[in-house]
């Protein structure tokens, strides 16, 4: 089956194990705006569980795809993804230490990914692969969103003019340039598996209202869980769009534009965002700059004349 597009053939995507030092993180990491600050941290809720949901389902098809360049960009993404979810796993661990205990959404969001969305036994294998190419075409419905927030990340000067604590920073701008760089894959990998239209309606169709859904219900759990405010403050739609205009959330209206291009016939992933902003990041990012020293150094030490 011929590639949809030509523009990621040299894609090399590099798992970059990124570490970051969570032990000066305030509760509100946006000084003095809890709920922008929670309605970010829904990332840290959804991400561990639901990346590595992507990671099984792209696992499962691994078999299924006959293109060695696409097979590799798959494996680089399943790499990367599962970076990203332990990545986020030490901020839900810093959070509960500082008395916010998230585990019961957690556990609602686990139960969604593996009991709902998860791979159902038993199923012939004509079943079982159209089981596989559905969810793909979820998780490439959701990675049109991530790569919206990736870029926006990229692309957010409000964070840096509220003082937003560098750390989470450089997390939220690592991951999405990332995102940012492997925005293509699922995609590509849904529309190599079924070419067809309608999948990718059905993909958006389903996961643009659950992760909406999910994303509200995170914000007022994490507002109504946090010890510092005792209940007091609750979201409310205006709240949001006033924390956008002052650059620190994406604004709705631009987030649904986005999903309505993703339905265009013509769209391909590569449109949105741009890949040499990503690597200009990752190539300064403090977190992937300290790995990729970490990686090398072992092959410095053994290389001829540094003995």
């Amino acid at each position: 089956m011929p590639r949809p597009t030509a523009v990621h053939d040299s894609l090399v995507l590099e798992p970059r194990d990124v570490h970051f030092d969570w032990s000066e993180l305030p509760l509100h990491w946006i000084p003095d705006e809890p709920m922008a600050t929670h309605t970010i941290n829904v990332l840290h809720l959804l991400l561990p569980e639901g990346e590595r949901w992507f990671v099984q389902v792209f696992k499962d098809a691994l078999p299924y795809i006959t293109d060695e360049q696409l097979r590799e960009e798959v494996l680089g993404f399943i790499g990367q993804e599962a970076i990203h979810a332990e990545a986020h796993q030490e901020v839900l661990d810093h959070l509960l230490g500082q008395g916010l205990d998230p585990r019961p959404y957690v556990r609602q969001v686990s139960w969604l990914f593996h009991r709902i969305l998860g791979e159902r036994p038993g199923l012939s294998a004509t079943r079982r692969r159209e089981s596989i190419t559905e969810r793909v075409a979820y998780v490439a419905a959701i990675e049109h969103f991530t790569a919206f927030l990736g870029n926006w990340a990229l692309n957010s000067p409000g964070l840096d003019r509220a003082e937003a604590h560098p750390t989470m920073l450089d997390l939220l701008r690592w991951h999405g340039a990332e995102e940012v760089e492997h925005r293509s894959v699922a995609y590509d990998l849904m529309v190599h598996l079924d070419p067809g239209y309608w999948r990718r309606i059905r993909g958006m169709a389903l996961s643009g209202p659950l992760l909406t859904h999910l994303w509200v219900r995170g914000v007022r759990f994490l507002l109504a869980a946090d010890p510092t405010l005792d209940g007091r403050l609750r979201p409310t739609w205006r709240q949001a769009q006033q924390i956008a205009r002052r650059g620190m959330l994406p604004e709705p209206a631009r987030m649904v534009r986005s999903a309505l291009r993703y339905l265009r016939p013509g769209y391909h992933p590569t449109q949105e965002g741009s890949s040499s902003q990503a690597i200009g990041y990752l190539a300064t990012s403090p977190a992937a700059r300290a790995a990729a020293l970490h990686q090398a150094a072992p092959e410095h030490r053994e290389s001829p004349g540094n003995g």
